[in-house]
């Protein structure tokens, strides 16, 4: 057995991938396993209170966590922007219009959600939820605004046309 720890020196491809990501990547990351997790919470029963009253869309008197009200659509949703924001964090410049876009989107849909019981006959609000995506806007907003400005050292971020491709294996 070799005892030697491991090397720091970008010879693992994972090491290599690690340095070159942003802050702005990382915290768009961090939003979309939060988003990924409401949308998957929303289907486990012994989270949601009346599960069984779920409906697709509207008001379902589903409620996740016995505070936020939810529908399939809601949860899919949530699932959807999950995905969406993990995919678009792979690139720096996508990952902030995502945030930006997503927050101002949240933020405008909190601020509805605070004066209606349902936004189109589609997505169930209460209070609760709508200052959850209220909160959640502002926070993304806040997150493309200020995470945006931190890059890794040698502006190694990757951009538009990197896929980041990287030379595995090699030692740098």
């Amino acid at each position: 057995m070799n005892s030697r720890p491991m090397s720091t020196t970008g010879h693992h491809w994972w090491e290599a991938e690690r340095r070159r990501t942003t802050a702005v990547q990382e915290g768009l990351n961090a939003v979309s396993w939060v988003l990924l997790l409401m949308g998957v919470a929303g289907f486990i029963p012994a989270l949601t209170t009346d599960f069984s009253r779920i409906a697709f869309a509207g008001d379902s008197q589903t409620e996740l966590f016995g505070v936020f009200a939810i529908s399939i659509l809601a949860n899919l949703l949530y699932l959807a922007a999950g995905v969406v924001g993990l995919i678009m964090s792979w690139m720096a410049d996508y990952a902030r219009r995502f945030l930006l876009g997503g927050g101002v989107l949240f933020a405008v849909l909190g601020l509805i959600g605070l004066f209606a019981s349902e936004i189109g006959g589609f997505l169930p609000w209460n209070g609760a939820s709508a200052l959850l995506q209220l909160g959640l806007g502002v926070l993304m907003i806040v997150l493309g605004l200020v995470l945006h400005r931190r890059l890794p050292r040698e502006s190694e971020a990757r951009t538009d046309g990197d896929f980041g491709e990287t030379n595995r294996g090699a030692a740098r």
